[in-house]
């Protein structure tokens, strides 16, 4: 799960990160009102999407004055706002941050992930602010300084420290940097997060560290603990597909190719995708629906993958262990019946009840095409989508 930047700052406040003063806002007006409760000369609007490269797509903008703030949030308000995360379709902007200026001297970046290999939090910390960074790890891997946290002592003042002069932070505002890092990483860890950036953290002209910019990610098998984060979703920035998706508990995510895909386990879900890629086709979706999956979940499922128009044959590869394949071929007649299914079906059954489910698959009278293997029934996808001229 994603949030905006400024439910994001919320959440790093709590925590100790010093951040700059803002108000979210939703119309012109609540901007044009939110810089006068702000005072000062300077302000900045900030288009709040989930995607980075705002700035480079014109969603963000500083206003001297509040006629500026004024135009800059008519204009950024309502528009698609395209950027490297968004893809050419863009996102349309609902909502904006207004926030103080800010008096910059040096950008820096803060990242925290989950480091499979040591099983760790692993604190990311270059000079290199503003930028992407993967940019920087292909350019100049040299300036990104790691540090694994010991869970058991969370992020330590020396370690803090050390990686705060790193990255350039003179001896004089360490103690600025200080509950950056370390709130970055409290806030990481007490909130399940899977990505929690900075970028960039500002070193100002008279000493401060501010996170000028945040982003917090996270997993979604611990949102039960938070409530409070589940309350921060914003689903106008969801795929809505993956929000009806959800209702039913079926794990879906959109890409982008013609080949829909109805998988049980998220393992053998990425397997199907690899050998469909590699008989020549392309994925239109990931579907999981689970090891325990009901008739009705299947119905369901077919009719979040024909939603998507680019659909143009469906590929249902099922392992029947806890779930029975004579249960799957149920679901999958009784969709195809409902939904009145008029692409190529490529089914392939492995597992419990196995001949069952091949025999109910047979009988039912639908063209359904039956795969022995996953490479026959990859193969045979991809020719029903090439036989249909796509």
């Amino acid at each position: 799960m994603k949030i905006h930047e400024y439910q994001a700052k919320e959440i790093l406040r709590n925590y100790g990160v010093a951040t700059p003063r803002g108000i979210p806002c939703f119309s012109v007006d609540e901007a044009v009102g939110a810089a006068t409760r702000l005072g000062g000369k300077v302000w900045v609007v900030k288009a709040q999407i989930h995607a980075g490269g705002r700035g480079k797509g014109g969603g963000v903008k500083l206003a001297k004055s509040l006629d500026e703030v004024k135009q800059h949030a008519s204009r950024i308000l309502g528009m698609l706002l395209k950027t490297h995360q968004t893809g050419p379709q863009g996102q349309k902007v609902r909502r904006l941050l207004i926030e103080e200026g800010a008096d910059i001297k040096q950008e820096l970046y803060l990242g925290m992930v989950v480091d499979r290999g040591t099983q760790r939090v692993c604190l990311m910390a270059s000079s290199e602010g503003g930028m992407d960074i993967e940019e920087v790890a292909a350019r100049t891997p040299e300036k990104i300084h790691k540090v694994f946290i010991d869970p058991i002592t969370g992020l330590k003042d020396a370690e803090a420290d050390d990686v705060a002069r790193k990255i350039g932070i003179p001896a004089a505002s360490l103690a600025k940097a200080r509950p950056a890092l370390q709130g970055l990483y409290k806030a990481f860890d007490a909130t399940d997060a899977s990505l929690a950036e900075i970028n960039p953290l500002i070193l100002t002209n008279s000493g401060e560290v501010i996170a000028l910019d945040a982003k917090m990610n996270f997993d979604d098998n611990a949102l039960f603990r938070h409530p409070d984060i589940v309350a921060m979703r914003d689903l106008d920035e969801e795929d809505p597909a993956e929000i009806e998706a959800s209702k039913f508990d079926l794990s879906y995510i959109s890409l982008d190719g013609n080949i829909g895909c109805l998988v049980n386990g998220a393992g053998l879900a990425m397997a199907t995708m690899d050998i469909t890629k590699l008989y020549g086709g392309s994925p239109a979706n990931f579907l999981d629906v689970g090891g325990g999956a009901s008739a009705e979940k299947v119905t369901e499922a077919f009719k979040i993958m024909l939603r998507n128009p680019e659909v143009k044959a469906i590929l249902v590869n099922i392992f029947g262990g806890i779930m029975k394949c004579d249960v799957i071929a149920e679901g999958v007649v009784a969709a195809a019946k409902e939904v009145h299914l008029n692409v190529p079906l490529v089914v392939r059954l492995e597992g419990t009840n196995v001949e069952l489910g091949k025999k109910i698959l047979a009988e039912s009278g639908l063209p359904i095409i039956s795969g022995s293997n996953m490479a026959d029934a990859a193969a045979k996808v991809v020719k029903a989508v090439q036989g249909a001229g796509v």
